[in-house]
């Protein structure tokens, strides 16, 4: 691990980027370009402590899912994530195999939603980034373990995850969880995500296991949802999905129909933020 070049390379990183870039507002005037050490350590979900330690080159050596928290932070290309990883004594994820690390383009993109829910998601269903419109409205994926990221490991495992969707469109949603995993499983046998993911649920989920073996294929497609939220109610929203051109992250959107109740409730979701959303228990 090459502490001084590392130290140097997250400290340009984060001089180079205005709040704005980011999904942030500048607020008062500052004395220094770029973000500031705790809101890179905000984005990344790591504490200040140690990203100022990495900073100040006496940090730890990071962890992989560390480095590829800091590469999404720092909007760092293709070249300057492998280059990270590098500086930090660790091999670069595989291009040839679906990646976590989500393009500074398509973050940008994130950030200038900022009246709808919108998130990046793999292929396999596993969170990648949120704007906070989609955190209030499901919660904040990145705040959980990496494990507890995936929508389709949560949709049969959590019970939390299912109380977002009516009682009546559950099994709608259980459907399409299996039918786009196994048409993913298929296209990338020799990947290990989404056949350990596959083993996992059959092994854990009854339903899941029946469902698998309906042998359903599809693909995500733009669709028409129903949330719960425990706040302002029940949303309809369109969903419309978005692909990469390698087609292994989905950028999610959903949107209301203005002049709807649901488009009122979505505008008063924007004032409501993050607060109390997890589901009354009685």
């Amino acid at each position: 691990m090459n502490r001084a070049e590392l130290a140097d390379f997250l400290r340009r990183g984060r001089t180079r980027l205005d709040p704005s870039d980011v999904g942030l507002t500048p607020g008062a005037r500052r004395r220094t370009p770029g973000l500031r050490r705790e809101e890179v350590a905000s984005l990344a979900g790591m504490s200040v402590d140690y990203y100022t330690r990495l900073e100040q080159r006496r940090g730890p050596r990071p962890s992989r899912q560390m480095l590829t928290a800091l590469a999404r932070a720092l909007r760092l290309t293709d070249d300057e994530r492998d280059h990270l990883f590098h500086l930090a004594g660790e091999e670069p994820p595989r291009r040839d195999t679906a990646s976590a690390h989500v393009r500074p383009g398509l973050l940008l993109v994130l950030d200038r939603l900022y009246d709808c829910p919108a998130q990046v998601v793999t292929d396999c269903g596993t969170v990648l980034a949120q704007n906070a419109p989609a955190k209030a409205l499901v919660g904040d994926a990145l705040a959980r373990p990496p494990r507890e990221r995936n929508l389709t490991r949560r949709f049969f495992l959590d019970p939390t995850a299912r109380a977002l969707f009516p009682p009546e469109d559950r099994p709608a949603h259980a459907h399409a969880h299996v039918a786009n995993l196994r048409a993913v499983a298929a296209a990338r046998p020799d990947d290990p995500e989404p056949v350990s993911l596959v083993a996992e649920l059959r092994s854990a989920s009854e339903e899941f296991d029946r469902l698998w073996d309906a042998h359903e294929v599809s693909l995500r497609r733009p669709a028409t949802k129903r949330f719960l939220h425990p706040v302002v109610g029940l949303l309809e929203l369109d969903c419309e999905v978005l692909l990469t051109h390698e087609r292994h992250q989905h950028l999610v959107i959903h949107t209301a129909r203005p002049g709807t109740e649901s488009h009122e409730r979505l505008q008063l979701l924007r004032v409501v933020g993050t607060q109390d959303l997890a589901p009354s228990r009685s």
